[in-house]
């Protein structure tokens, strides 16, 4: 009896676990990447979290369902002020912080993963123009025939003082590239994270002053719903992760790797809190 007493003492002594937090994503494979990365990294500080795959996160985040939301500056900040024209990842996160909506704020942003539009062109045009800057494309801006895969939405359509012509669409990013070596088009659309960019081809570098609109990986969460140690989860993911990890990771998942496990064991090789 007395051995009984003791176990029901320390047991109503022992703090209850707390809820488990959701972060949210829509299905799209990278969304969800990154919402297991962010609840990977809140149960390394020993918060209970799952992911919950929903149509519209923010909506989701608005009636409370989900608690954090990864995203990406840019697509964030055309969502609640579209039309703005910041461009560095400095800027395009300090405009998002001016026009989030009420009882919502946003972690740390990642300074060296981001995922955003890119054009790619042959060696051989790379060369032609004597550079791999972007800026090279805007000094050659006449006459240049773009390629995008078909559906692709939220492609700039002026660059720097380049304004480009409407890009011809290809069922998807192989047929794109194959278009752009036979010389079919010029310059090729694609992400600074795309998994499918071929090695023989240039990915244009922005460089500052960046001519693209920054696309770097931010949490948004639901203000004084997580404490201290929770969004220093979330805003520590911002100081490791980077763009070549990102790719690495979306090449797993495109394998048919479960997105928990492949976010997990990254995570495993570059704990937080170091």
């Amino acid at each position: 009896m007395l051995g009984l007493l003791v176990l029901v003492a320390v047991a109503c002594g022992s703090p209850a676990p707390g809820p488990s937090l959701a972060v949210g994503a829509t299905a799209d494979p990278e969304y969800t990447l990154l919402a297991n990365l962010y609840a990977a990294a809140l149960r390394s500080y020993g918060t209970a979290a799952h992911v919950g795959i929903v149509a519209d996160p923010l909506k989701a985040m608005d009636s409370g369902a989900v608690s954090v939301v990864p995203g990406f500056t840019g697509r964030l900040l055309q969502k609640f002020a579209p039309g703005a024209t910041a461009r560095s990842d400095s800027q395009v996160y300090k405009a998002l912080l001016g026009v989030l909506p009420e009882g919502v704020a946003a972690g740390d942003y990642t300074t060296a993963a981001d995922d955003k539009p890119a054009l790619a062109v042959t060696d051989a045009t790379a060369a032609a123009w004597g550079s791999r800057d972007l800026t090279a494309l805007v000094s050659h801006c006449a006459g240049l025939r773009v390629g995008a895969v078909a559906h692709v939405r939220g492609l700039p359509t002026v660059v720097g003082g380049c304004t480009l012509p409407a890009p011809r669409e290809f069922p998807d990013a192989a047929t794109m590239f194959a278009a752009l070596r036979a010389g079919d088009v010029t310059a090729a659309w694609t992400g600074t994270a795309d998994t499918g960019v071929p090695s023989d081809v240039v990915v244009l570098a922005d460089r500052k002053p960046e001519l693209v609109m920054a696309e770097n990986i931010v949490p948004l969460y639901r203000r004084n719903e997580l404490d201290t140690q929770q969004v220093r989860a979330i805003n520590e993911l911002a100081g490791v992760l980077d763009t070549g990890s990102l790719v690495d990771m979306r090449h797993h998942v495109a394998e048919g790797r479960d997105p928990r496990s492949v976010a997990e064991e990254w995570l495993s090789g570059h704990p937080l809190g170091r």
